[in-house]
C-alpha cells in the first residue's frame, strides 16, 4: 500500500552490566494513508519517540518492518523529514544558509536553493531575518527554520518529535496554526503525511486527523480516535463541545497509562 505500513515492530535496548534487556515496544502494528495528519500520545517512556526515529532510519528495529510508499525503511532518506524538539540548526550558518543545506547537498545550484528557501522564508514567516544567525532568533523562530529547513527538501513524509515542547504557551499554539497551513489544511491535494509526537492533547486534538495513545512501557498502540473537525481549524475549535469531548477520552486514557507506568 502507498503510506506507511509499521508491521510487527519492536525495540528492545540493552541492560547495562547483568540487567536484564529493556523491552520499549512491543509488537506494532500501523498504517498511515498520505496526506493524513496522525498524532501519537502517551507517558514518558512509552516508545513513541524510539518508533518515530525508527521511521526516520535514525534507529534500528529489534524486529518488524516498516514500509514507505512500498520500499523498505532502513536508513534515513529524503522522502522523510524529521523535526526535533531540540532546533538542530547548524550554528554557523545563518537562517537562510540552513534552509538551502538540504537541496544544496541533493544538487540544486546555489540560485535554486536560494528560490526554495526563499519560498519557505515566506511560508513560515522568517522574512527580515534571512541572514541572522540562530543564536539571534527566539525559540519560537528557531523551530520555524527548523521546519522551514525540513520542507525545503521536499518530504513526503513529516516526522515531527515535540517540536513545541520547549515554547510558551502562546508561541506554541501559533505554531500550531503555522504547521497547519503549511501541511496544506485548506489545501487537501497537497498535504504531506504527518506523523507528529507530542504530550500535549489539545495540541494532539487540533492538529490530528487521528490520535494514537500509547500504553506504558512497554509501549503498544491501545487507543485509536478519529478527529472528525473538519479543516482548516482556528483556535476557536478548542472552545468546542467535541472538542472536549475528544479531550476527556484521551486524558482518562492517558491518565490510565500514566498511573500505571508510576506503579509500576
Amino acid at each position: 500500500m502507498n503510506g506507511l505500513s509499521i508491521r510487527g515492530l519492536t525495540r528492545s535496548f540493552p541492560g547495562q552490566g547483568r540487567a536484564a534487556p529493556t523491552l520499549a515496544l512491543q509488537p506494532t502494528d500501523l498504517d498511515v494513508r498520505p496526506g493524513e495528519f496522525v498524532s501519537i500520545l502517551g507517558p514518558s517512556g512509552c516508545g513513541k519517540s524510539t518508533m518515530l526515529r525508527i521511521v526516520a532510519g535514525l534507529d534500528r528495529p529489534t524486529t518488524g518492518s516498516i514500509h514507505w510508499n512500498g520500499q523498505s525503511v532502513t536508513r534515513p532518506g529524503r522522502e522523510r523529514g524529521m523535526v526535533f524538539q531540540s532546533y538542530t540548526l547548524f550554528p554557523w550558518l545563518t537562517v537562510e544558509q540552513n534552509i538551502e543545506f538540504g537541496p544544496r547537498e541533493r544538487g540544486a545550484s546555489a540560485a535554486e536553493a536560494r528560490d526554495i528557501a526563499a519560498t519557505f522564508i515566506a511560508r513560515t514567516g522568517l522574512r527580515g531575518f534571512e541572514r541572522h544567525w540562530p543564536r539571534q532568533l527566539s525559540g519560537g523562530m528557531q523551530q520555524r527554520t527548523a521546519l522551514a529547513r525540513a520542507l525545503a527538501n521536499d518530504p513526503e513524509i513529516l516526522l515531527l518529535d515535540e517540536p513545541f515542547g520547549a515554547l510558551d504557551h502562546q508561541t506554541r499554539e501559533l505554531m500550531q496554526e503555522l504547521l497547519l497551513e503549511v501541511w496544506g489544511a485548506d489545501r487537501p491535494e497537497q498535504r504531506k503525511t504527518v506523523l507528529f509526537v507530542t504530550h500535549d492533547i489539545d495540541e494532539a486534538v487540533f492538529l490530528a486527523n487521528r490520535v494514537l495513545v500509547m500504553s506504558a512501557r512497554p509501549g503498544r498502540i491501545k487507543t485509536e480516535l478519529s478527529v472528525p473537525l473538519s479543516y482548516p481549524r482556528d483556535w476557536m475549535v478548542k472552545t468546542s463541545p467535541e472538542f472536549a469531548a475528544m479531550k476527556a477520552r484521551l486524558m482518562s486514557d492517558i491518565r490510565e497509562e500514566v498511573r500505571r507506568a508510576a506503579l509500576g
